[in-house]
């Protein structure tokens, strides 16, 4: 089980489910664990936060269900996140991410809200903000949650380019965090630049089509972490 607290020695991987095959999910999901991931990034979209549906909270359930041991990341990217945070924790979340885009227009503080809604729960709570959006939008909650996570492709669907000028905000913001939170990146990440992601301040690595879609899935997991 991952402890956030607790910086690793080497980037943590977390295969994203969104690049299984969902006709044979757990066994995609038994195989990854086996071979080295961390921990399984569950993606959760509403069609219309982003332009994508996932899954949902029965999905979530059985994995738990079949997996009791595994360390669950989920990742919200939805609009109204104070809907799901419940379900998705009582489902067997380990952590929940929301984004700082998605509070935007809402009353004020409602990222504190939600951070505390979270909390309650028993999860450990993380914000995660898109490629346009700047450091500076989420500095001020340096200290308030235990994982900042930065998305450097456009979210909703996987297998997409990276963005490398994201590395900028997270070597702008990774020296600001307590040594007790964690830096996670997600979208387009693999063998060939998890070197500069790691680098760059990140010590959590969100890889889907890179570990789900390669030939030799420990193989990839290894050289992710290796960088």
């Amino acid at each position: 089980m991952i402890d956030l607290s607790q910086k690793p020695a080497q980037p943590l991987v977390l295969p994203s489910i969104l690049a299984a095959d969902f006709t044979t999910l757990g066994e995609d999901v038994a195989d990854v664990l086996d071979k080295g991931a961390d921990g399984i990034h569950v993606d959760i979209m509403d069609g219309h936060f982003v332009p994508n549906l996932s899954i949902g909270v029965p999905i979530m359930a059985s994995l738990r269900k079949r997996f009791p041991d595994a360390y669950f990341d989920v990742h919200l990217m939805v609009t109204n996140p104070e809907l799901f945070v419940q379900p998705f924790a009582d489902a067997g979340a380990d952590h929940i991410t929301f984004h700082i885009e998605a509070t935007a227009g809402r009353k004020e503080n409602h990222e504190f809200d939600l951070i505390k809604q979270i909390k309650a729960t028993g999860c450990t709570a993380g914000i995660s903000f898109n490629p346009p959006t700047t450091a500076a939008s989420v500095q001020h909650l340096v200290g308030h949650v235990e994982m900042f996570l930065a998305m450097s492709v456009h979210p909703g669907f996987g297998g997409q380019k990276f963005i490398p000028e994201v590395l900028d905000k997270i070597r702008e913001l990774s020296p600001k965090l307590p040594d007790t939170a964690r830096f996670e990146i997600d979208g387009g990440v693999g063998p060939v630049n998890a070197g500069d992601v790691a680098a760059a301040g990140v010590d959590m690595i969100v890889a889907g089509s890179a570990v789900f879609g390669a030939p030799d899935r420990a193989a990839a997991i290894a050289a992710i972490k290796a960088g």
